[in-house]
């Protein structure tokens, strides 16, 4: 008993009811938002400023001192001016000696100085202990409340008491620290604010460049050509038709892009014998991109599903209904019912609706907030096994929509295959695979790799023999 609560408090931060002051120096926007949100929290508040004239803006519970008055009052200063201004700090040498500044600046551009301002700032006093924090909140979200997108706190620092008290008022605003070790880090911290979606850059350009190749190939099979050989103008395709021919290739081909690195992985893994050695540069940021490209592939079949349910509301397919009734009419015609077509379309329609709910459910899934409520059994059995069922319902989906195109001649026009054929390479290729891998001989042998067996163990053995040298 004693030793199940022993564990509990170790997970409680070591703080009291009574708060430590705080000092910030600047009055800026966040400097006061921060300040604000601070008195919110308990903790009492001195700004340090060049004007002690109190502003209808500060936070009326807060004191404002000249900086050498203001730091006095407090062990830990939060620094809330622009590295420009820091020279003033080094005339407050002997005050700021032994306490911890909080650096939360931001720069205007990546690499805007060799160092980052944390370390300059360090440099600058070096009496005292620097830890990199909070330039990663905005001063609106604190101000309005609105901070469940921002909740973590990125801190670094080389002082790890001074880390630790940091993290402590982390903990008591509410927020999430995250440590990210010592003061080298704080040029990665600085950086990210000013960075635009950096795990997207490469999911939204390849989705892009193929979205773009596969526009223009059905333009020219289905606009380009009939207007040629036929004299007919489909121009008005490309509102419509054409985007709903691309949307499903699109999705089809980014969903098993997601599955083909974990193929890949396997292969490597399974033709070197260990898993002990790293996975080439361009397979590690695939992998690190999987999440981005699903859920890009599933956006683009959600659109897919919008376009179709629209498509009978277009002139076009009005026209060709009447025309097909009144030339019946007019001919005596009466049209049976093909059981076997009824067939294919229904099942084409159920796997579609199948797959799209399973795709939805890995979207959903793959949010934090869903997927931080799940072990990682249940995540891997979700993604993996899941997942795997989605992309062949929605590879066979496709499969019958265009299976009767594949022996069909007038479907290749200028000897080139119709967009869905192309859609199928990429899951077909990652399902054939995968199906071999999943043999009892392969998958045992693969596990084992994974369990840490090693065809060759030289490696290991070769470390050891260093290891034991140097012991010696």
């Amino acid at each position: 008993m004693n030793k199940n609560s022993s564990n509990i408090m170790a997970l409680v931060p070591n703080t009291s009811n009574k708060r430590e002051t705080v000092c910030i120096f600047g009055t800026g926007d966040f400097g006061r938002a921060l300040g604000h949100k601070m008195i919110q929290s308990g903790y009492p508040v001195v700004y340090g400023s060049r004007s002690t004239q109190i502003s209808n803006l500060i936070p009326k519970d807060a004191e404002v001192l000249g900086h050498a008055e203001a730091a006095q009052k407090a062990a830990v200063i939060i620094i809330a001016i622009q590295r420009q201004h820091y020279n003033f700090l080094t005339s407050l040498s002997q005050v700021l000696h032994g306490k911890v500044l909080v650096d939360i600046s931001n720069n205007l551009k990546l690499k805007q100085y060799p160092e980052s301002n944390a370390e300059y700032l360090a440099q600058l006093l070096p009496g005292s202990k620097v830890v990199k924090g909070f330039n990663t909140v905005s001063a609106w979200a604190l101000q309005s409340g609105t901070l469940d997108a921002s909740r973590q706190v990125f801190i670094c620092g080389d002082d790890v008491e001074a880390k630790q008290m940091v993290m402590n008022i982390v903990h008591g605003l509410g927020l999430t620290p995250v440590d990210k070790g010592s003061l080298l880090a704080a040029q990665e911290i600085e950086n990210y604010p000013l960075q635009l979606f950096p795990m997207w850059k490469f999911p939204i350009f390849l989705s892009l460049g193929l979205g773009l190749f596969f526009f223009f190939y059905s333009l020219a099979l289905d606009v380009i050509h009939t207007y040629v050989y036929d004299n007919n103008n489909f121009s008005f395709f490309i509102a419509i038709t054409i985007p709903n021919r691309v949307f499903p290739v699109l999705a089809l081909t980014l969903f098993g892009l997601v599955y083909l690195p974990g193929i890949f992985a396997a292969i490597i893994q399974l033709y070197r014998g260990t898993k002990y050695r790293r996975f080439p540069d361009w397979l590690d940021r695939w992998m690190l991109a999987r999440k981005q490209l699903g859920l890009i592939a599933l956006a683009f079949a959600s659109l897919h599903a919008v376009f179709t349910l629209v498509t009978p509301l277009r002139p076009y397919s009005s026209w060709r209904t009447s025309n097909r009734i009144i030339s019946q009419v007019l001919n005596n015609e009466t049209v049976s019912l093909n059981h076997t077509n009824a067939w294919l379309i229904d099942s084409y329609l159920a796997m579609g609706m199948l797959g799209l709910f399973l795709f939805v459910l890995l979207g959903i899934t793959s949010l934090p907030s869903v997927s931080n409520s799940l072990n990682w059994r249940e995540f891997r059995f979700i993604q993996s096994k899941v997942g795997y069922l989605a992309l062949i319902l929605c590879t066979a989906h496709t499969m019958i929509f265009g299976g009767k195109w594949f022996l069909n001649p007038s479907a290749y026009k200028w000897y080139l295959p119709d967009i869905y054929m192309l859609s199928l390479i990429v899951p077909c290729a990652v399902l054939v695979v995968k199906f071999v891998l999943i043999f009892p001989c392969v998958d045992k042998h693969l596990t084992r790799i994974r369990q840490g067996w090693e065809r060759n163990p030289r490696y290991s053995e070769q470390s050891n023999h260093i290891i034991n040298k140097s012991a010696v």
